[in-house]
């Protein structure tokens, strides 16, 4: 594959070396296109040694052969890393005004973003917007990690490690075009004005899901149900209460559903519309709610659908379990997990099908990147 790696002017982009040398380490034709300041961290020899082509930033060198056009015209892929906020904002707004950006608006390459900026530069509403402008186009941004940034300051802004570049913009587009539903938290039905019944679901899981299918290239809707951590940019975002709102939210076509959402089995027949006083006592009448993602696989036959099952078992049991799910609820997959992953960074689950069970360990983020690998075949 013949990438281009744009290189912004940024401390970062010294990083590059290592990206054009792991490119080029898995068979692939790397040529660096970086900006005249980028050449301020890193020089063209480095550049032009390490790629085996040479590195231009004049785009009016070799006019006749419209070379900035032909550089866009030849990539199959373009990734920029760093990008800086400048960047960013000049590409979301269309503006040409170098090599770099002229061949990436001439190419119809898959475009893929590695921001390196300082934390309150990535976090600033200007840049959040740019992003969310980049991401409707199709373009795929990988979000910055945190740590050591230049200087005495740490946060999110930092570049991510050569390996996680390398494997967002060659794992992209598993997804690419398919409309994604994912639900996450979990949902609180009324006692009174005040008071409900509720889960200790924090979200993650799903929240880690949606930034994985996100990265590869989908378009996301994630419901959010009573979530408190921070939502990844780039998705739609439907937050939700209750059951009744939560299946209000889902009523809508998607290629892939994942119900991740912890969803409550009960809601109150008759809820207060008021406070309830703590000395008049308390009888609550249940009735069960929903099942909504078996609703949803009746009436979304052609889409694929992801169910989660929480159980305390053992593994054979929680495969056992989860497969009785699959032929209940009318899925294509369940996930088994148990209580121990809930509130927790990491998890262990079985990916369940009716024909195969493979066991995922790890973070929520890398597990979620798993699943979402072994989903993206069933998704038509």
């Amino acid at each position: 594959m013949r990438i281009l790696l744009g290189i912004t002017g940024g401390i970062a982009a010294y990083k590059a070396a290592n990206l054009i040398r792991g490119f080029s380490e898995l068979g692939h034709e790397v040529t660096a296109v970086p900006t005249e300041n980028a050449l301020r961290f890193i020089g063209k020899p480095t550049l032009e040694a390490l790629s085996g082509h040479p590195v231009e930033t004049d785009m009016y060198v070799d006019v006749d052969m419209v070379r900035h056009v032909e550089l866009g015209q030849q990539a199959d892929l373009i990734v920029i890393a760093p990008a800086t906020a400048s960047f960013i904002a000049r590409l979301a707004a269309g503006i040409a005004d170098d090599l770099l950006l002229n061949a990436v608006l001439a190419s119809k390459a898959p475009v893929v973003l590695a921001p390196a900026m300082h934390t309150e530069m990535w976090q600033n509403s200007a840049t959040r917007a740019n992003i969310e402008t980049l991401a409707q186009r199709g373009i795929r941004v990988l979000e910055p990690s945190s740590g050591r940034l230049t200087g005495a300051d740490s946060g999110p802004g930092r570049l991510p490690e050569t390996n996680e570049i390398i494997s967002f913009a060659l794992s992209g587009g598993l997804l690419n075009g398919k409309r994604v539903l994912i639900t996450a938290g979990g949902t609180r039905e009324p006692i009174d004005a005040v008071r409900y019944i509720g889960n200790s679901s924090s979200g993650r899981m799903g929240i880690e899901l949606a930034r994985a299918a996100r990265d590869m290239g989908a378009a996301v809707t994630l419901v959010a149900a009573n979530i408190e951590l921070p939502l990844p940019p780039g998705i739609e975002i439907i937050r939700v209460s209750s059951v009744d709102e939560l299946e209000l939210a889902m009523e809508r076509e998607a290629d892939l559903l994942v119900m991740a959402a912890a969803v409550s089995d009960f809601k109150v027949a008759n809820p207060h519309p008021g406070k309830l006083k703590r000395s008049a006592g308390l009888t609550l009448e249940l009735k069960p709610t929903k099942d909504l993602v078996a609703n949803y696989a009746a009436k979304h036959q052609k889409a694929c659908k992801v169910a989660f099952a929480l159980a305390e078992e053992s593994d054979e049991r929680l495969i056992e379990i989860s497969r009785q799910k699959l032929w209940d609820k009318g899925v294509n997959v369940v996930i088994g997990n148990s209580f121990d992953s809930l509130a927790s960074s990491q998890t262990e689950v079985q990916f369940v099908t009716d024909s195969s069970s493979v066991c995922l360990t790890g973070s929520k983020s890398e597990v979620s990147v798993k699943i979402l690998e072994l989903v993206a075949p069933l998704v038509k």
